[in-house]
């Protein structure tokens, strides 16, 4: 008898999460001949606990799926909610009552980090009640954090945004040799700074900005980063430079601590914003020079303008390859991608037990980062340049992209 699929989203979404989903609908609809109906969790797993799903075969057409394959987003709407550590508690059986009732077999969590120990959890409960859902991430982060994977979909267009971004911004800069300029450009990335790595393609030449890039990986000293803001105007006359958000002092606190009270979200992270700020206000009382701070916030994340074809055409990749993994019989694992060659680029889909992946981190590796801290090497620049290749054609409206907005 044929059991239906679920599917849902969570966590900040990319550019090209819907890429996953529409993998996801377009591989089941192809296995109809094992897979029943279709459905989609209205903002993730919180809101199908609240009884929110919708009928994917019936309120998703062809035409609209097009639009929702380069539709910014989360289509089917996001959650940031934790499963308790406890088996024990209602919420589990809850949850297993109504896989029940929609008749669920099987189950997909497109999302990062968190999203992953969602997919821990419930494989983890599954098997304890001896239930044959399964479980299976699609992984999507900007930050590119996951481990066990060569990267993740979502940062591929969210490099090019960044890397786009920072080349426009350079230009501007520019326009005046008279005086001398600081523009310090603030980008997403806590722990890892594989984001703000990607600054460094905005690069025409050696030399080009942006001149400094700082990473969470290494400590940041202020008075260090001053001098080499000093130094480095005595060439530069309009420099650029990029930080991450979570630059810290390598002894757990933020640079935007220093400025402000940080508050923390539903999983304890520290909501970080403020470090841009903080050194341009720091460099103007310690160098006297024009300075601004640019925070590229969320647009790092929502830009259809700057999808990466590469980005997209895996997304979709990793969600169709779930399915089918899914129906081999795999269970708590997550999509994973393996480089096979750099030149010319390719990679395989692959699968790695979620219980290793959820609740790590990867770091861009030290050896990718110059001994002075405040650089990338050509290693990386090797590594995130194939992600960002290729154009797609976003659907126009009047001039404007054309989205698919659920009712």
């Amino acid at each position: 008898m044929k059991k239906n699929l679920i599917v849902g989203q969570s966590g900040g979404p990319t550019a090209v999460i819907n890429g996953s989903l529409c993998g996801v609908i377009r591989e089941g609809k192809r296995q109809s001949d094992s897979i029943g109906h279709l459905y989609g969790m209205i903002n993730g797993i919180e809101g199908f606990l609240n009884g929110h799903v919708l009928d994917i075969k019936t309120e998703i057409s062809e035409t609209e799926l097009n639009l929702i394959h380069t539709t910014p987003g989360a289509y089917l709407g996001s959650c940031r909610y934790k499963l308790p550590e406890d088996f024990n508690d209602p919420v589990y059986k809850a949850l297993f009552q109504k896989f029940e009732e929609y008749d669920i077999g099987y189950f997909f969590y497109i999302g990062g980090n968190d999203s992953m120990d969602t997919v821990s959890k419930l494989s983890r409960y599954a098997s304890q009640i001896g239930s044959d859902i399964r479980f299976i991430g699609i992984p999507k982060t900007i930050d590119n954090d996951l481990i066990h994977t060569d990267h993740t979909p979502g940062f591929g267009s969210a490099a090019k945004y960044v890397a786009s971004t920072v080349r426009e911004i350079a230009v501007d800069a520019s326009v005046y040799d008279n005086k001398k300029s600081v523009t310090i450009v603030e980008i997403m990335g806590r722990h890892a700074g594989w984001l703000t790595a990607a600054s460094a393609l905005a690069r025409k030449f050696k030399g080009d900005n942006p001149v400094l890039i700082y990473l969470p990986e290494t400590t940041f000293d202020p008075d260090a980063f001053i001098e080499k803001v000093r130094q480095n105007l005595e060439t530069v006359s309009n420099l650029i430079v990029c930080i991450s958000e979570g630059i810290n002092d390598g002894k757990g606190t933020f640079i935007c601590e220093l400025s402000s009270e940080v508050g923390v979200d539903t999983f304890g992270h520290k909501m970080l914003t403020g470090s841009g700020k903080y050194l341009e206000n720091l460099v103007k009382e310690k160098l006297g020079v024009k300075v601004r701070s640019v925070e590229l916030n969320v647009s790092q994340r929502c830009s259809s303008s700057m999808l990466s074809k590469t980005d997209l055409d895996e997304a979709e990749e990793a969600g169709a390859f779930a399915v089918l993994k899914a129906l081999e019989g795999q269970t708590g694992k997550m999509i994973t991608f393996i480089r096979t060659e750099n030149e010319p680029y390719t990679i395989a889909c692959s699968t790695a037990d979620v219980n290793d992946i959820c609740n790590q981190e990867k770091a861009v590796p030290l050896s990718w980062i110059t001994e002075n801290g405040c650089d990338v090497t050509d290693e990386f620049i090797s590594y995130a340049r194939p992600l960002i290749q290729g154009q797609v054609d976003v659907p126009m409206e009047d001039g404007l992209p054309r989205f698919a907005y659920r009712s």
